[in-house]
């Protein structure tokens, strides 16, 4: 009976094959590919190229690779917004989300939306939603869609949780200032939830931004005297405050994991204290662990947002040095991806930035070498390429390799006054980078040029050459099947 039961069986696949192949309307085999179940979209706000150019010398050397370096499918972005030539962070990443584009200051809405700001009461604190009634309507980001297909979805950032980058993944306001109302579009079933995100709202939130999760009279920023932590508590989520308490989780067995390390942003990893503030990577990872219970797959939004502030500053040490803790947690993902998955073949891993700086190499400099003990590498002065001697302006004063086009530091005058400027000087870890045009301290402008995006694992030939925003959108959309 065996022997007869697989002749039929034989004989009947035979013939399925054979009018398959003769059907006109039904192909001989199935072509669709699957999609991968996880996705991690990486985002380095602010990380223009010649910020990836200097971290990479600071790290490892002119001839070094970092982890973003090895993606082996690249592309460029352009990053211009609905009504700027230059972007700012919400409508950037909104593109990526939403592949929509819009103005400047909105978050996840359509191109009609007008960026209201929402105004100050008299102790200084941004009032609640004043976006009006009819101004513009909400587009669904690939996290939502995601959910809405039964994915575990995660956001993990080193700014306030509440941010521009992280907030357009989970929220949809007119003004991206609005961070009260943005926290509250976080806590499941609570008034102002976004209920985008279904029953059970986000399974992973990490970073910073506490404040506009606790009243005025803990310390916080709300009027309304919610206590949005106490809510998700009472959703089921595990808390972490620092990081005793977030190495105490164990991801595996924790179903929902909410961490604020901090009142306002994560500490620059130059400043980071590890004793009280996971690293980018942990985060990562431990978000890895929560999300990787489910089945279905994943949906992983990880910002390395400090970046960008250290760009607006002109601290070029703090900003290549972010950089290079993004590019740790981008090595701790694959590697971990690769545990479940050694070939990707479920997982497909973007990365890429925001938007651009002003940041420039100046001169012909010698090769540096990377940043270490005796050797400031990028972070010092001009030498000569032939001569090793410190090469001079017309005013015949030594420059560094790192410059800005605007920034707070610009000496008033001629520069025979920093006739004196040294290595010591320039590679301190708070030295700001002299700039072309000055502009008042912290307000380093973004920049328009093209950001670069890597990419690897499943579906992730398909990005290439140079793309728009919102195209990455799309291309992530269809790679996950959502």
């Amino acid at each position: 009976m065996k022997r007869t039961s697989f002749s039929f069986a034989a004989i009947s696949i035979a013939v399925g094959l054979l009018v398959a192949g003769c059907s006109s309307s039904t192909p001989a085999t199935d072509t669709t590919a699957a999609a991968p179940k996880n996705v991690i979209f990486f985002l380095g706000d602010g990380m223009g190229m010649t910020t990836l150019t200097a971290a990479r010398i600071y790290s490892v050397g002119e001839d070094g690779e970092l982890t973003i370096d090895t993606l082996p499918e690249t592309a460029f972005v352009k990053t211009f917004s609905n009504d700027a030539q230059v972007t700012d962070s919400a409508p950037s990443m909104s593109a990526y989300m939403t592949g929509v584009k819009m103005n400047n200051e909105v978050i996840s809405m359509t191109p009609d939306t007008k960026a209201i700001d929402p105004g100050t009461d008299a102790n200084g604190n941004k009032l609640l939603n004043n976006c009006g009634t009819s101004n513009g309507a909400s587009t669904p980001t690939l996290l939502e869609l995601a959910k809405a297909q039964g994915l575990s979805t995660g956001v993990v950032t080193t700014t306030r949780v509440t941010h521009a980058t992280p907030a357009a993944t989970y929220s949809h306001i007119c003004h991206r200032d609005l961070e009260n109302d943005i926290a509250a579009a976080a806590v499941p079933g609570g008034t102002g939830y976004n209920g985008a995100l279904g029953t059970n709202g986000l399974d992973v939130l990490l970073g910073g931004g506490q404040q506009f999760f606790i009243p005025f009279k803990d310390g916080g920023k709300r009027a309304d005297g919610r206590n949005l932590i106490t809510e998700m508590k009472a959703k089921n989520y595990a808390y972490a405050s620092n990081s005793t308490e977030f190495n105490a989780i164990d991801g595996t067995k924790t179903d929902r994991l909410l961490g604020l390390f901090t009142s306002s942003h994560m500490s620059y990893d130059l400043d980071r204290d590890p004793a009280k503030e996971p690293s980018l990577a942990d985060m990562t990872t431990k978000a890895m662990d929560v999300l990787s219970k489910n089945s279905k797959g994943y949906f992983l939004m990880v910002e390395g947002g400090r970046i960008d502030h250290a760009l607006h500053e002109t601290t070029a040490k703090k900003a290549l040095q972010d950089t290079v803790a993004f590019d740790n947690a981008i090595k701790a993902a694959i590697t971990k991806a690769k545990i479940s998955d050694p070939d990707l073949k479920n997982t497909l891993i973007v990365v890429t930035a925001d938007h651009d700086h002003t940041l420039v190499l100046n001169g012909y400099a010698k090769r540096t070498g990377k940043t270490a003990a005796g050797n400031p590498g990028v972070l010092g002065v001009v030498k000569n390429y032939v001569t090793g001697t410190v090469e001079k302006d017309l005013d015949g004063a030594p420059y560094s390799i790192i410059g800005f086009g605007n920034g707070e530091n610009r000496t008033q005058g001629n520069r025979s006054s920093m006739a004196s400027l040294d290595e010591t000087t320039t590679s301190a870890n708070t030295y700001h980078q002299e700039a072309v045009v000055r502009v008042a301290a912290g307000s380093e402008t973004h920049g328009g040029t093209d950001v670069f995006l890597g990419a690897i694992g499943k579906g992730s030939e398909t990005f290439l050459g140079t793309i728009d925003n919102t195209k990455v959108f799309s291309l992530v959309k269809a790679s996950a099947g959502l």
